[in-house]
């Protein structure tokens, strides 16, 4: 498979402060197509942080639902490159990367903890911007369905026990 020049990708979901900042590497090709994160039909993201939050998962579709899900618990959502060449969905293949300005939404939004779904994310946070936000990432098993080994259950421990105390009334999450 050829590599692609593919960027940018897509904007920030946020409101006007935000604690917590979930980093993915690049949206995959069907989340370009759709317009928005974690499009893949599979991806186990939207179902898993709704639960952890508490909340009802969002339709696929409903684009409006997952931004508030995001934004009334107080979270952003972004990725760490702008623009890369690539292999299909393959973040293994990444590789020109140029990030996004992440240190200045994190100064923008007050965001104080940093999470990265997947190792991907997290190898290139560190690498591209850590050294400028100052803050260390957390990496959190990639809700990806390329990660089948990752089961639902320790994606909700992991993810729960992350996230639990940057979510407003759910610092407890062990009934998880």
């Amino acid at each position: 498979m050829q590599y692609t020049r593919v960027g940018p990708g897509l904007p920030p979901v946020h409101g006007a402060r935000a604690g917590a900042l979930i980093l993915g590497s690049f949206p995959s090709p069907k989340s370009r197509e759709q317009g928005f994160y974690y499009g893949h039909p599979q991806n186990r993201f939207w179902p898993l942080l709704a639960e952890i939050c508490g909340a009802p998962a969002p339709a696929p579709g409903d684009i409006e639902g997952k931004k508030r899900l995001i934004t009334q618990n107080g979270l952003a959502l972004w990725d760490v490159i702008c623009c890369c060449s690539i292999r299909g969905a393959s973040d293994a293949s990444i590789r020109d990367v140029r990030p996004n300005d992440v240190p200045a939404l994190v100064r923008a939004l007050g965001v104080r903890a940093v999470f990265c779904n997947g190792a991907a994310a997290a190898r290139l946070y560190a690498r591209f911007l850590q050294p400028q936000t100052g803050l260390p990432a957390v990496r959190l098993p990639s809700t990806s369905p390329a990660n089948a080994a990752c089961t639902p259950a320790q994606l909700r421990a992991a993810w729960g026990a992350a996230l639990a105390p940057w979510l407003p009334g759910r610092q407890n999450l062990q009934e998880l």
